[in-house]
């Protein structure tokens, strides 16, 4: 039986090749659009995910990684007092305007982190040294976004905000699909960018019977200032912003005691592990943005056009064999028999269109990971997409099982 589920496969080589090409279809799309979502989920938390610390300590009004409301640096001090806390380092998050000096200005997400420390982890650093992050005004920036940034690598010089910036350092892996673009740099830098602004002002005259006529005034420094010129950033105080301190525990130390008298020490604050926190972003993003619909959607839509295109091939199959089945039956083969011709049939389709798909998926995610996009398939999702793949090919014979059951061996005998 099972040579004739290949030979009526092979028979018409122009129908099997559309076939597929459309199961190829199928598995690219579900591929693609769950190794997206996959890839989307987790860029979302790079940060949290790499970092060497076990607990993060952050706003009780925190949303995401991203959005929170800030600590103050002096709580620092304070966690490093908490029994059972071995290190503790600040983190600032805060948004600017990256300003090339030839090009529009963009979005950026500063970073500020101590170099000196070893609970934030700010990627795989390509080009530069971390520890030149410790010069005034010493900024670092992920590969994938380079371009969009009109940087052209190590010696860069631009503004974030109002005050000058040198790129003296390149890392990769840090960048989210969803995010500005990651600006590292050290603590007191990135305190300095994020409080500084632009300065603006209001001059208003008096212009006939009591009316006012004003004009807005914005100071800006020239883009060709040198860092020079520009006043060293000072050390933080005790009442300055921060987003997270990264703790790290005492060896033995119970997380979920520890995260309790974090809570119970410092008022208004909410202590995650990094599984935690990681989890808490992540779910925003795909649950609460409705991505993880959209893009669920996508995979849906390319198993629907799997099945029809395979159910419409093994059907067609079926009808031009039906007396070679009839004779089957006539002579004695049971529906069981019958069946496991069509479903062969099935799933030698499945693993012939799943091979190449993986293959075309696989060469994609190699390509637009240089680009900052991933596309995350590991040996579980391919494992998950076959399975699909098989399953949705499979329940496609359904419709051709049918029309076999319905043969009547007398068919042998009609003209």
């Amino acid at each position: 039986m099972a040579s004739i589920a290949r030979k009526n496969l092979l028979e018409d080589i122009p129908r099997f090749i559309v076939a597929q090409a459309g199961i190829l279809f199928a598995v690219s799309l579900v591929t693609i659009q769950t190794g997206i979502l996959n890839g989307f989920a987790r860029s979302t938390t790079l940060l949290i995910d790499k970092s060497n610390a076990d607990i993060w300590i952050a706003s009780n009004e925190m949303v995401n990684f991203e959005l929170t409301d800030p600590l103050i640096y002096g709580q620092l001090n304070q966690a490093k007092t908490i029994e059972g806390v071995q290190q503790a380092e600040a983190l600032i998050l805060g948004s600017v305007r990256w300003r090339p000096q030839n090009g529009e200005m963009s979005p950026l997400m500063v970073v500020g982190f101590n170099q000196d420390g070893q609970l934030f982890n700010p990627g795989n650093v390509i080009e530069g040294k971390v520890s030149d992050l410790k010069q005034p005004f010493a900024v670092m920036a992920d590969q994938s976004r380079l371009s969009s940034m009109l940087a052209e690598g190590v010696g860069t010089t631009a503004k974030a905000g109002s005050l000058p910036a040198k790129l003296v350092a390149v890392t990769k892996g840090t960048q989210s699909i969803v995010s500005s673009t990651l600006l590292f740099t050290s603590l007191e830098n990135a305190n300095t960018y994020i409080n500084a602004g632009i300065n603006a002002e209001f001059k208003c005259k008096l212009v006939g019977a009591g009316n006012f006529q004003c004009t807005k005034v914005v100071e800006q420094k020239d883009l060709t200032q040198k860092l020079e010129e520009t006043p060293a950033p000072k050390e933080l105080e005790v009442a300055d912003p921060i987003a997270y301190i990264l703790v790290k525990a005492k060896p033995g130390e119970d997380l979920q005691v520890l995260k309790q008298r974090i809570e119970e020490a410092m008022p208004d604050t909410n202590a995650y592990t990094k599984n935690e926190l990681s989890q808490k972003t992540r779910f925003f993003w795909l649950a609460r943005t409705n991505i993880g619909l959209v893009l669920g959607m996508g995979a849906v839509v390319g198993i629907i056009v799997g099945i029809v295109v395979v159910a419409q091939i093994l059907y067609s199959s079926v009808s031009d064999h039906l007396k070679e089945f009839g004779t089957l039956k006539a002579m004695g083969a049971s529906d069981k028999e019958l069946y496991a011709v069509i479903v062969e049939q099935a799933i030698w389709m499945a693993v012939l269109g799943y091979l190449p798909g993986m293959l075309v998926c696989l060469g994609l995610s190699g390509w637009v990971a240089s680009k900052g996009i991933i596309i995350l398939i590991t040996p579980l999702s391919a494992l998950g997409v076959l399975g699909v793949t098989v399953f949705m090919c499979v329940g496609s014979a359904f419709f051709a099982i049918q029309k076999v059951t319905r043969i009547d061996p007398a068919i042998v005998f009609k003209a």
